[in-house]
């Protein structure tokens, strides 16, 4: 036991979390507990990227992962959490050309290995911060088992997946048109576009036909386009065939303005004969659509730009040329040459890169592919079955099973150098293409892809080669595996959850993980999202440093409602960290009072007063609560619960009631109270600790126990026998009573330290034997002179009143108070009561309400209802007998 002496008076984060951290790891404590007969519970982190430092948002996710873990390890389960981190390909590969830029260096300069090694210099920087940021934030991972994206374990899974689909026909190697980051250089799959309104321009532009023709007397046709940049790799205009207007144009030849080049009008159903002309040009190799169209009509595909979005050689005298420079160049054009009609301005919307922000390209490339029909077939199937994964919130599951039933085929290689590589070699002489875990015997006639892939195959694979998957036999995979609960963010389901899903039922036969909580996004006080732009980035560390992890952890926690965005802001902290340092000084005082023969084990139930029964009923009953509502991953609940019990129960009734038995009572009252304390506060300190740990700890530590750490002391649970509802309502009455009491005086002025004549008109026999029983309480609370307890009694003309529940409170106050005011106090007093009597009524009148709410809810309600008629009418009775004197 610490030296309670040495306490502090006020709660210092910085000295409490000093070298707690290391002690639990050096302890072993975030270790899985090696039992074997206890259920396995185990956790896999979302990898974060090693682009740069963990924001609020990871700290958000990683706090509720370590209250769910935290809490399991308490309750006996044998827990396993699996730190990580993920390389992140083209995240990663931009922040490191990025750096070399400012050097005046290229990755081309340095060549494939010697970049490559540079990137692995980053990532050792950045995983040692964010280790450290770990660290602070309190999160109880085994450190034994981290894991990253590209270790070789990792690589070896990756591969063999690659193989076995691509020999199951998963996966496929094919020229189609995908999303190009002319920045970065590489493919894009269609989640990793973020599609966002631009300003531009629909340039109606004349395409004059080749051998005489007149349409509408004149020479040519009009055809309106948002890129005319493209307009040289257009190989025909389309047509809806049902198109009346068009249907004799048909097989006509028009020329592509600028460039002597003939292309053909034909009639395809793609075409909308109402939208802008009717008529569409075609450019196979620069958009999607327009390349089944080419497909259908066997037009050819003319790629008119180089891989950074200049113009190539098929873009003329504009070739060289940025797309944006060149599309003002050729405009100038058109208009000088007479084919420019008009350019009318618009807004729409525009696909751009989610890592680079540049606008995407169209680009017709050889890519390899995931074939994800039967994948996602698989996947929606899986959720009609026992296997089936849990959405927390439900509504998610819509947007899983929505994005599974339109998933497009997944493009999976990137054009970069920071990754897997594709294990596919071409022969240098036949261009037979070989897949293997190995690269062919005869390595010299064989060139390997040089593409890597898509940093999401090998995260989709996180939660079963995390425990030693292609090993189907390894120790933890066999244990843990499937996982038991993953949290991450909904903005993710698409690129990470979806994925994980379908490739570990098609890999291992079963569903990653039984439970998936999706939290939302931390947003700044105003609502906005956090971003650099903005400026309105908030560094998780820094509020550690000023409040402590813990006021961190509970403000995270506390506004936590599943699949909800939350606001920051240090008025939140500053409360956070106020809750603490209440709990911190209410700590201090039980521990203060501790004699050293104090154990927190409940005294004979024959020696418990009103007091005692009270706080402990109180206390299973948030037990049960807190228990409820973690099962149900309702944190922020859980949170309020605590909150509820500790903040009003504990510290602002029972710690200050135990002080009379404490300063007055026998020896025996006061060891009884002692035990009683320490009972409830080590117990108070276990439900909290999931989300508090540090300050937890250092209070538990300050007690008298038996244990090595408060991280693997039981989880609170409930007993039946220390519910006690007939406590809870004498002890509600009291405390209604001198909550009045005080609050008579507050509006009175008069002070507690001066003693005032209490009268109480009780309604019933049960009120007036609580208030008689308890009188003690009442004086030391009230400062009473003198306490009357008389159901005949007559309300004094010049008193102060209150209404509660069926009992009436008068303080004779003449000389204090004011007559029309104390009118006009009963006069707002009757209006909130009528407030209170015609909301209940009007849910009592609510038939749903009746029908489907639980029937102890329902007679609560009712119950409610009569109170308040009961208070209404005493109030009325009250304000008459005012008008009266």
């Amino acid at each position: 036991m610490a030296d309670n002496k040495s306490m502090s008076t006020k709660y210092d984060p910085q000295a409490v979390e000093s070298g707690r951290y290391q002690w639990w790891i050096d302890e072993g404590l975030f270790k899985p507990n090696g039992d074997k007969k206890a259920h396995p519970y185990s956790i896999v982190i979302p990898p974060p990227n090693v682009t740069g430092k963990l924001h609020l948002g990871h700290a958000w996710d990683t706090t509720l992962q370590d209250i769910i873990i935290r809490r399991k390890r308490m309750q006996g389960y044998d827990t396993l959490w699996v730190p990580g981190m993920d390389h992140a390909g083209i995240a990663t590969q931009a922040k490191v050309e990025a750096r070399l830029r400012k050097q005046g260096v290229s990755r081309y300069d340095l060549g494939r290995e010697k970049f490559v090694q540079q990137v692995w210099n980053w990532k050792d920087e950045y995983a040692d911060i964010i280790h450290k940021q770990w660290a602070k934030m309190g999160i109880s991972v085994d450190y034994d088992r981290e894991r990253f994206t590209l270790d070789e374990g990792l690589n070896k899974a990756v591969r063999k997946v690659f193989v076995d689909m691509y020999k199951k026909g998963l996966i496929y190697r094919g020229t189609y048109i995908i999303n190009w980051d002319p920045q970065a250089r590489t493919a894009l799959s269609d989640i990793e576009v973020i599609h966002k309104d631009d300003k531009g321009a629909f340039y109606h532009v004349k395409y004059p036909f080749t051998d005489g023709t007149t349409f509408n007397g004149k020479g040519y046709i009009e055809i309106a386009t948002t890129r005319p940049e493209t307009m040289f790799g257009d190989e025909a205009v389309a047509v809806n065939p049902k198109d009346e207007r068009y249907k004799d144009l048909v097989g006509k030849h028009i020329r592509v303005p600028l460039v002597d080049r003939e292309i053909e009008i034909i009639a395809d159903d793609y075409v909308t004969p109402d939208f802008g002309t009717g008529m569409v040009k075609i450019t196979p190799a620069h958009d999607p659509n327009d390349f089944l169209v080419g497909k259908r009509h066997n037009l050819p595909e003319l790629n008119t730009f180089n891989e950074d979005a200049t113009l190539n050689e098929n873009g003329g005298k504009y070739q060289g040329m940025d797309r944006f420079t060149a599309r003002k160049a050729i405009v100038h054009d058109l208009d000088k040459g007479g084919y420019l009609l008009k350019v009318e301005p618009i807004v729409h919307s525009v696909g751009h890169s989610e890592r680079t922000g540049v606008q995407v390209e169209a680009r017709l490339s050889t890519q390899w592919f995931v074939k994800m029909k039967p994948l996602a077939q698989t996947a929606l199937d899986n959720q009609k079955t026992d296997d089936a994964v849990n959405f927390v919130p439900k509504r998610f599951e819509h947007t899983f099973e929505q994005w599974m039933e339109n998933a497009h085929d997944w493009v999976i290689s990137r054009q970069l150098w920071w990754g897997h590589q594709i294990p596919a070699w071409y022969n240098k002489q036949t261009g037979e293409t070989y897949v293997g875990m190995e690269a062919p015997k005869d390595a010299e006639n064989w060139e390997q892809d040089p593409d890597v892939l898509d940093t999401w195959f090998s995260s989709a694979l996180w939660p079963f080669t995390t425990m030693g998957w292609p090993d189907t036999n390894a120790a933890d995979f066999k244990r843990y595996f499937p996982t038991s609960t993953l949290v991450t963010g909904y903005d993710i389901i698409f690129f990470w959850v979806s994925r994980m899903i379908f490739q570990s039922l098609q890999f291992t036969g079963k569903a990653p993980f039984r439970n998936v909580i999706l939290h939302g996004l931390i947003r700044d006080e105003q609502g906005r999202k956090m971003s650099k732009s903005l400026g309105n980035g908030i560094d998780p560390m820094d509020v550690i440093d000023k409040y402590g992890v813990d006021a961190l952890r509970w403000f995270l926690t506390n506004g936590s409602t599943p699949g909800q965005d939350i606001r920051f802001s240090y008025k939140k902290m500053d409360a956070a960290w106020n809750f603490i340092n209440k709990i911190w000084n209410a700590s201090r005082y039980v521990i203060m009072n501790l004699a050293d023969d104090t154990k927190p084990v409940l005294p004979d139930e024959s020696k418990w007063n009103l007091a005692d029964r009270w706080i402990l009923s109180k206390l299973n009953a948030t037990i049960k609560q807190v228990n409820d509502q973690f099962e149900k991953f309702e944190f922020g609940e859980a949170g309020r619960a605590m909150y509820n019990f500790i903040w009003n129960d504990l510290c602002d009734w029972y710690i200050e009631l135990t002080k009379e038995t404490l300063n007055n009572g026998t020896d025996e009252e006061k060891s009884n109270t002692r035990d009683i304390l320490a009972y409830v506060l080590d117990q108070t300190l276990r439900l909290i600790h999931p989300i508090m740990p540090f300050a937890t700890e250092e209070l538990w530590q300050s007690m008298p126990h038996s244990g090595k750490s408060i991280m693997v002391a039981d989880y609170p649970t409930i007993h039946d026998e220390l519910a006690n509802p007939d406590a809870e309502v004498q002890m509600d009455r009291l405390i209604e009573l001198i909550t009045a009491v005080r609050n008579i005086r507050n509006e009175a002025n008069a002070p507690l330290s001066k003693p005032v004549e209490l009268l109480i008109n009780p309604g019933n026999d049960e009120v007036t034997q609580i208030f008689a029983n308890n009188q003690d309480y009442i004086q030391r609370f009230c400062n009473t002179s003198e306490i009357k307890l008389d159901a005949n009694l007559t309300a004094p003309k010049l008193a102060m009143s209150a209404v509660i529940t069926n009992a009436e409170v008068f303080i004779p106050m003449a000389e204090l108070v004011d007559l029309d005011e104390e009118r006009q106090r009963m006069e707002k007093e009757i209006a909130k009561l009528q407030k209170e009597v015609d909301r209940s009524a009007k849910k009592l009148a609510n038939k749903k309400f009746v029908a489907n709410a639980p029937e102890k809810v329902v007679n609560a309600e009712k119950q409610k209802a009569v109170e308040w008629q009961d208070k209404l009418a005493a109030a009325k009775d009250r304000l008459a007998s005012l008008k009266n004197a």
